[in-house]
């Protein structure tokens, strides 16, 4: 008995630390996450509270393959994810998923899926999510990620997202997360009738204006909103 007791108080001994050093981590990555809401997004007009429920719950850091740039995470800034890509900075996220106004029994389209952080937030408020991700190395980690944060709700597909997902149409709204030149017709159409398309428009060698794509039954409004830069919409060879 004695023995038993003096085993389990090292035990006790050996792991507290351990399990310290990785409630301080956590801790820490909570506390950033609600410095990120308050100090970048509510002061430059994010309000939609879901947006805001859905930021302060998806770990960004989770979502960038490299460890040494983890500690950026929730700075307001992109960063490089591999591969000529970029994770997009976190207020632009949040824009993007505001101005879709995302609602829970949504169907939501994205194209460039990255290392996954877009679609992550996405899934935190809507029903579906589905990501189409040209560059087969980023598809393949972000499957990883998603299965290992045990995101039910997002499919990805690799594959090039300029004809989209039309197994899955029509879709609530569409998020696109790389320049376009123009705004893929597949897109348009796989658009539901009084959805929304966000999408970056213009050359990738110079600063895109983000537009807000809306489809009222033949009529298509566009908008822009402010001018970006986002890595080129990369296609098939």
């Amino acid at each position: 008995m004695f023995k038993t007791r003096f085993r389990a108080v090292i035990y006790i001994t050996f792991l507290l630390p351990i399990i310290l050093l990785i409630l301080s981590f956590t801790d820490e990555y909570v506390q950033q996450r609600e410095q990120m809401v308050e100090n970048q997004l509510i002061p430059r007009g994010i309000t939609d509270k879901n947006t805001l429920r859905a930021m302060r719950e998806t770990p960004r850091h989770l979502f960038i393959p490299s460890a040494a740039q983890r500690r950026f995470a929730y700075q307001d800034r992109p960063l490089p994810i591999g591969y000529g890509q970029t994770i997009s900075q976190p207020y632009i996220v949040a824009y993007m998923t505001q101005i879709i106004e995302p609602k829970s029994d949504y169907r939501v389209l994205e194209i460039g899926t990255g290392s996954g952080y877009q679609a992550a937030v996405l899934a935190e408020i809507v029903d579906e999510v589905y990501t189409i991700e040209i560059v087969e190395e980023l598809g393949k980690h972000s499957i990883k990620v998603f299965d290992k944060l045990e995101y039910e709700n997002v499919d990805v597909k690799i594959d090039d997202g300029y004809y989209g997902w039309e197994e899955y149409a029509p879709f609530d709204a569409i998020v696109v997360t790389a320049a376009a030149e123009h705004i893929p017709p597949p897109l348009i159409e796989q658009l539901k009738d009084g959805g929304k398309m966000i999408i970056p428009v213009g050359s990738p060698f110079h600063t895109q204006q983000l537009m807000l794509v809306e489809k009222d039954g033949d009529d298509i409004i566009t908008k822009n909103l402010m001018p970006v830069r986002f890595v080129p919409f990369r296609r098939a060879e």
